[in-house]
């Protein structure tokens, strides 16, 4: 009885491990959650102080999106940008990794094509959108191959990086062991690729959203982008945001519900290893 109930507080002992990780859980939720109040609070107040129909207050912007949404016009918009940035995200880091493990692991066709590399990193997004919309039509094609385009080269060098840093003896070991071509991608090559190709799937979420809005603008009649457009010729600030914070929220959303998830489950025998 003393070992299962002597504590201070008069709770099971074997009970205080399960509450202290409930509360270790739910800690940073609580914090991110008083962050962003704070942040509201903040930025009502100084709508307060400068009242202007280009700063509205957070009331007005939550009034715009409850009707936008109520009309069907944000949900349809949110849909269709998804749906670009999930394509032009799944063609660069497929592109991205083949080409940037076949750069690492061949350093002749590495030193061929690294000006071609340079090239294309340095190529501003914008002349890389309008010229795939000259060359191709306003096409939703064209849209998404623009915003893979700018993604690419990025995932090339961050692949190129891991596949340098493969570790030889593994190689090795499984020629001993006569490990077939599928073997060899699963067990020897995906594990030792796997932080780069997260940290390459991180990155790029946050820069193919930013490029899709900038490609709906230029060339679309659907999207958060089209719709920041719109707005932006009649000055609604309020509809502006309102379309913005929904669609950060989303993204937010997938990052701490999807990407995060997955990266622990990828990298779980490294902590049970440890």
């Amino acid at each position: 009885m003393t070992a299962e109930f002597g504590s201070e507080n008069g709770l099971p002992a074997r009970r205080r491990p399960r509450t202290a990780r409930w509360i270790g859980a739910a800690l940073p939720a609580a914090t991110a959650m008083a962050s962003l109040l704070a942040l509201g609070l903040l930025w009502s107040l100084a709508a307060g102080i400068w009242p202007s129909r280009a700063f509205p207050p957070p009331l007005a912007v939550w009034q715009v999106l409850l009707k936008e949404a109520a009309s069907g016009d944000l949900c349809f918009h949110l849909a269709m940008t998804l749906w670009r940035v999930a394509a032009a995200y799944v063609v660069a880091m497929i592109v991205g990794s083949v080409i940037g493990v076949l750069l690492g692991m061949h350093r002749r066709a590495d030193f061929f094509f690294n000006p071609w590399l340079v090239l294309f990193l340095n190529l501003p997004a914008l002349v890389v959108i309008v010229l795939a919309y000259i060359w191709f039509g306003l096409t939703e094609a064209a849209a998404i191959g623009a915003v893979a385009i700018n993604k690419i080269p990025n995932v090339v060098v961050t692949m190129r990086e891991g596949a340098r840093a493969l570790e030889p003896r593994f190689a090795e070991m499984a020629t001993v062991y006569r490990l077939g071509p599928i073997d060899q991608v699963r067990h020897i090559l995906v594990p030792q690729l796997q932080p780069y190709f997260a940290a390459a799937s991180r990155s790029g979420i946050a820069l193919i959203w930013k490029i899709v809005l900038v490609v709906e603008l230029l060339g679309r009649s659907s999207g958060v982008g089209f719709q920041i457009y719109l707005y932006f010729q009649i000055f609604d600030v309020a509809a502006i945001l309102a379309y913005t914070l929904a669609f950060v929220a989303i993204m937010l959303s997938i990052e701490l519900l999807l990407v995060q998830p997955l990266e622990r489950h990828a990298t779980r025998w490294r902590r049970r290893s440890a």
